[in-house]
């Protein structure tokens, strides 16, 4: 079984490479990043990971308490030669570095909880570099555009212990949450809720409605703010440098393949899973996109909860298949690539939340992809009855939705609880 560990080590290690060129390909790499002398550093650190494994655990029985203890002493070293990796390299590395770091489905804790680091502790650039930059891209010194950078709390009242940007013309720019504090357990959930949807329609309007979409939402690049006016959670992207442009019909194809998973449409989850590169391995494509077994995506991936064992039959299976994995991201178009990585940073945030057992991020996506699809079909028709006939059908199909999820929270709510408790009481079961 150390060889299985030693497996999940080696690929988690070759992912610094083999990653930066699957989803920073040509537009996005850096020539620095493959050097003779990162080169070196990567398969001297992948050779020491599996060393490690291999000796530590050779001789130990699997499964017992001792293998546990020193399989995680294990996990943990790795990941920290991982991260000192991505640190001396630099560049696509600490980018990779991150996308590993929100893999909370696939890769042991030890490795996430390290490399999560990376999203807010990465290297820093110098301020004279920071001028620099400000100085060649946009013409500027940087006092034209802030008054001052302020370290220090916002006060007792604020959300979080921030980093704070103040522009010129008085705004607060950026607030980052590093831990919600709130006076209950019930408001902070409401907040996190609050959070967790306005990120899953913005994103879901990225990819679906506008086919433009940033792709390294880690949560270093993620702020909340509250609205100056209306006091509700507003969110700021940070890092515009990694965008991608969906085709029509890329996009298109994948609203479709969506729809079918929310709605548990089989055969065009396979029909569209390989018109957007799959093949015959669209069954894994779909557990991929969705992070979910495929037995789940059988029974419907906006009725069936998340649980640990289900993350840890992913987590198990992700060692089994990698040639198929590494085939299958060979196969499908660049765009998907960027997609899988926006979407695995999308639900490692998620699951920091606590949200990601919530079917509102599938039923906003299903509301996007339903929009854009009407929209799609208007346009390509001159017909004022068929577009007519589109936009009725649209309607109705979001009220569905509407009354879907009205449904789920009233399923969900204490209300609920109290009709069940008062019909058992007026109709006791027969013994």
């Amino acid at each position: 079984m150390a060889r299985k560990a030693v497996k999940l080590a080696s690929w988690t290690s070759a992912a610094l490479g083999a990653s930066g060129v699957y989803f920073y390909s040509n537009k996005y790499l850096d020539p620095n990043d493959f050097g003779a002398v990162r080169v070196g550093r990567a398969v001297a650190t992948t050779a020491v990971i599996s060393y490690d494994y291999l000796t530590s655990l050779r001789s130990v029985p699997y499964g017992s308490e001792e293998y546990l203890q020193l399989r995680s002493e294990v996990h943990l070293r790795s990941a920290r030669r991982l991260c000192e990796l991505c640190c001396a390299n630099r560049g696509t590395f600490i980018k990779v570095g991150q996308h590993l770091g929100s893999l909370d489905h696939v890769l042991p804790e030890e490795y996430t909880s390290t490399l999560k680091v990376l999203h807010s502790q990465a290297p820093q650039s110098s301020m004279q570099e920071i001028r620099q930059v400000i100085r060649e891209d946009l013409g500027k010194e940087i006092h034209d555009l802030f008054l001052s950078f302020d370290d220090t709390p916002l006060g007792a009242a604020s959300l979080a212990q921030v980093h704070k940007a103040v522009l010129r013309d008085g705004r607060t720019v950026a607030v980052k949450v590093q831990h919600p504090k709130v006076q209950s357990q019930s408001s902070k959930d409401i907040l996190l809720m609050e959070i967790s949807r306005h990120l899953g329609k913005m994103y879901s309007e990225m990819i679906f409605v506008n086919g433009f979409v940033h792709c390294d939402p880690h949560p270093g690049n993620m702020l909340v703010r509250k609205h100056p006016r209306t006091g509700k959670a507003e969110i700021v992207l940070l890092d515009h440098g990694l965008y991608q442009v969906l085709t029509d019909e890329f996009r298109l194809d994948y609203c479709h393949l969506w729809q079918s998973l929310i709605w548990t449409d089989m055969q065009k989850v396979k029909i569209y899973s390989q018109r957007l590169g799959a093949a015959n391995l669209y069954p894994l494509f779909a557990c991929m996109l969705t992070a979910r077994s495929w037995d789940s995506i059988n029974k419907g991936i906006s009725h069936v909860p998340v649980t640990s064992t289900e993350d840890s039959e992913i987590r198990t299976n992700v060692t089994t298949c990698l040639p198929e994995i590494s085939q299958l991201l060979n196969c499908v178009p660049r765009q998907m690539l960027l997609i899988f990585k926006t979407n695995d940073l999308l639900r490692s945030i998620e699951a920091t939340l606590g949200t990601r057992a919530s079917a509102s991020s599938f039923l906003n996506m299903s509301r996007c992809c339903i929009r854009a699809l009407a929209e799609h079909n208007k346009k390509n028709t001159h017909s004022f009855f068929r577009r007519t006939q589109i936009s009725v059908c649209e309607a109705f199909n979001l009220w569905k939705i509407d009354l879907h999820e009205l449904m789920l929270h009233v399923k969900g709510s204490k209300l609920a609880c109290w009709v069940s408790s008062l019909l058992f009481w007026l109709v006791p079961i027969p013994h």
